[in-house]
């Protein structure tokens, strides 16, 4: 296999921002590329030849649909990206219990859950990779998003773990860990507030989703084989030492 090899790729909320630049980049780089959405379907994605697949990863019988449409239209999935995930942000005292439950089980629960389906195929041919969006927040913690933090941290202990159960078949699994990046949850701060998160950083702004696709682009390919288990930061040095 070369590093060009066209694969099958499913991006989990991969309908708008990281998530989608995410799909693009795999693309660009002569994959075939499925997207999750959970509601109405993204035209962006469809205008750039992505398959979109409407798919709530919260829902086990979603997930096993999803992968089975995929499947049939496309072929055996390689590459999975992790990346769908809300957020419901709020100091812990007034932080409900669905509030908690729900973010755990958006962004950490339905991890487990599309990389158990995922593996399938990639144990079949001996070759796979598997990579979580997670945060800085999930290494460093933030006031205010424990519900997330807990979540995202729990990526990496079930990234760690799958990465040892399944690397005798070739299969990587790794964390990319974004920090402030140009999104539509930083654009709705406002610029005073996109500014101050800005100036937390050591390189002195926010990064881009095209950063954090080459990344998870960079990890998908044959050249980065002999990387799992790892987490990888794309956050302009918040988080060295986390």
């Amino acid at each position: 296999m070369t590093d060009t090899e066209a694969r099958v790729a499913l991006v989990t909320g991969g309908s708008r921002g990281i998530g989608l630049a995410i799909a693009r980049h795999l693309a660009e780089a002569g994959h075939t590329v499925a997207v999750t959405y959970r509601s109405t379907p993204p035209d962006e994605a469809v205008a750039l030849g992505l398959h979109a697949v409407k798919c709530d990863v919260t829902v086990p019988d979603d997930v096993e649909a999803a992968f089975a449409e995929v499947e049939e239209k496309l072929g055996p999935i390689h590459i999975v990206v992790c990346n769908a995930g809300i957020t419901r942000d709020g100091l812990v005292l007034r932080m409900g219990e669905d509030d908690f439950s729900d973010v755990i089980n958006a962004n950490l629960t339905s991890g487990y859950r599309v990389a158990k389906r995922s593996v399938k195929s990639m144990m079949k041919d001996r070759w796979g990779r598997i990579i979580f969006i997670g945060s800085v927040v999930g290494l460093a913690g933030q006031a205010g998003q424990a519900n997330y933090a807990a979540s995202k941290a729990g990526l990496v202990g079930l990234s760690r773990s799958l990465a040892r159960e399944f690397a005798s078949r070739n299969i990587t699994v790794n964390v990319v860990a974004p920090g402030p990046i140009e999104t539509d949850m930083i654009a709705a701060l406002g610029e005073e507030r996109a500014a101050a998160f800005a100036e937390l950083v050591p390189l002195g702004r926010v990064g881009s989703t095209d950063e954090v696709a080459a990344t998870v682009n960079f990890l998908s390919s044959e050249l980065a084989g002999y990387i799992t288990g790892a987490i990888i930061p794309v956050d302009g040095g918040l988080g060295m030492g986390s």
